[in-house]
């Protein structure tokens, strides 16, 4: 398959057998998601052949592909929000009386026993957007099996799910398996991959560099494979910190005082110094990404300051926060990060633009190497900095925000989920580079819901539940086992272990 320029697909060969769980797996870019435009009808190829069931077949188009029984679920839910459940789960091939009309209920009735079946239960007549995303997803699921497929792709489908909806997942999947359906399953999560696939493609480049038995494939071989080099270059090893900057006696960079917001944020206060990375745990619903936006100026708070090298915001926006050197990654980096019809260069010149004028007119020469400077610091891979980013893979779309907000030299970086959605190699470039950074000296605040990545990368972390701080951990308490624990502790008991605890009360004073 060719674009102009660039050979997404290099002679690939791909197989799929009754009753497989077959994990798709490669960097961004990689071109999985191209094979399964080509295989789905979206894209036809240059040459090559596809066959269902041993006979030759094209797809002018993804409904075509549909009604041969091959369905996707995309990581983003693409179904209809103000419909119902039951709308979108036969959109196309609602159920009609003898008058031709739709059978409303015929239709909630078979909607709702085909929810049953896979353990979902929900009002098949409410509006799809008054659910959860996770939910939205587990319709898009219902809906793809629903056609009678043969074949189900599974694009990231756990990317919005809690942990319960993903054993219901799972025990579709199994359920689909015993029938014979055949499933490609792309993740980057490599438990999920070992858990629930039992054949494994590796694509690199357009090309498949390996394919199969998954349980016979180590997983640092995995990783090597897909990064094509050696693990050696991304193996995250101890955090570099920035001399002796981050010991207790330095005073901090980001202060963060009494901050409240109703409903959602309860007298949250800590500290980071410089080359210290602090991460903030908790789970959905904790009061993170609210912390965040609030430090950046972009949420709206009842009380509370937030002080840069002890001076603190007096009219807390984001741009005097963004003048005092804050910057926030959001989690979403679709809606609230890139300008999708944008170049790379524009993206990426964007926060510095200020920087880049004289009386009103922007330079374009400084532009340029600006841009060229940090798509090379931060390996950007694109075809030249005029190409569109929305055409970029999820982890050279992040390294763009970050070349964004790096440009304007901010002294505190937030970071919301910067990992979220990309494959384990561009996931390792963004923490090796995150670790570089705190080591020039940033102060850096991390969120992330993989608690591997949470504990590796922070050298302390402020525990949130429920929009209040429950504790610190630092040093030798950054464990899993012991932030798991302090999640699980009530907010009441935790207090009163606190109250009981004087020394442990005056440490995580100390520490904001």
């Amino acid at each position: 398959m060719r674009f102009p320029g660039v050979l997404a697909l290099d002679r690939v060969s791909f197989e799929l057998f009754p009753g497989d769980i077959h994990a798709l797996v490669g960097e961004n870019g990689a071109g999985k998601s191209t094979l399964i435009k080509v295989i789905t009808g979206v894209y036809q190829p240059d040459s090559g052949e596809l066959r269902l069931n041993g006979e030759p077949v094209s797809f002018p188009n993804p409904a075509a592909a549909q009604a041969a029984g091959i369905s996707t679920i995309y990581q983003e839910v693409n179904l209809i929000p103000l419909q119902s459940v039951a709308r979108n789960i036969y959109l196309g091939r609602e159920p009609r009386n003898r008058f031709g009309l739709i059978d409303f209920r015929r239709m909630n009735a078979d909607a709702r026993a085909l929810l049953a079946e896979y353990g979902i239960i929900v009002d098949v007549r409410r509006a799809l957007r008054s659910l959860g995303l996770g939910m939205q997803q587990m319709v898009a699921l219902a809906r793809a099996v629903s056609i009678e497929a043969r074949v189900v792709i599974m694009d990231e489908p756990t990317s919005s799910l809690e942990p319960r909806e993903v054993e219901t997942l799972f025990g579709v999947i199994r359920l689909l398996h015993q029938r014979g359906v055949a499933i490609v399953y792309v993740s980057h999560k490599m438990d999920e991959l070992y858990r629930i696939c039992q054949q494994v493609t590796v694509m690199r480049d357009g090309k498949v560099v390996h394919t199969g038995r998954l349980a016979e494939l180590e997983r640092l071989r995995l990783i090597s494979l897909m990064l094509g080099r050696d693990m050696a270059e991304v193996r995250r090893g101890g955090r570099t910190t920035f001399g002796e900057s981050h010991a207790s006696d330095a005073p901090p960079v980001l202060s963060v005082a009494g901050l409240n917001s109703k409903h959602a944020l309860r007298d949250v206060s800590f500290d980071v110094r410089p080359g210290e990375v602090v991460g903030l745990g908790g789970l959905l619903g904790a009061g993170r990404s609210e912390t965040a936006k609030a430090i950046a100026g972009a949420f709206d708070l009842d009380a509370g300051t937030v002080s840069v090298n002890g001076k603190p915001l007096r009219r807390h926006t984001t741009a005097t926060a963004l003048r005092a050197g804050i910057v926030l990654l959001s989690e979403d980096r679709k809606v609230e990060g890139i300008i999708a019809n944008l170049s790379v260069r524009e993206n990426i010149a964007l926060a510095a633009l200020p920087q880049l004028s004289r009386y009103g007119l922007v330079s374009r020469a400084k532009q340029d190497k600006l841009v060229e400077t940090f798509m090379t610091r931060l390996r950007i891979k694109a075809s030249s900095p005029e190409q569109k980013v929305s055409e970029l893979s999820g982890g050279n779309q992040q390294k763009v925000l970050l070349a964004r907000w790096l440009c304007t030299s901010p002294k505190v970086l937030l970071l919301d989920e910067p990992t979220r959605g990309i494959d384990v190699g561009a996931k390792a470039e963004v923490q090796s580079l995150i670790e570089d950074l705190a080591a020039q000296g940033l102060a850096v605040v991390l969120i992330s819901s993989e608690l591997e990545e949470l504990i590796e990368g922070s050298d302390r972390i402020v525990v949130l539940k429920e929009g209040a701080v429950l504790g610190l951990l630092e040093d030798a308490d950054v464990t899993e086992d012991r932030l798991l624990d302090m999640l699980a502790t009530p907010l009441d008991q935790l207090a009163d272990q606190v109250s009981q605890e004087p020394a442990a009360t005056t440490k995580a004073a100390e520490h904001g």
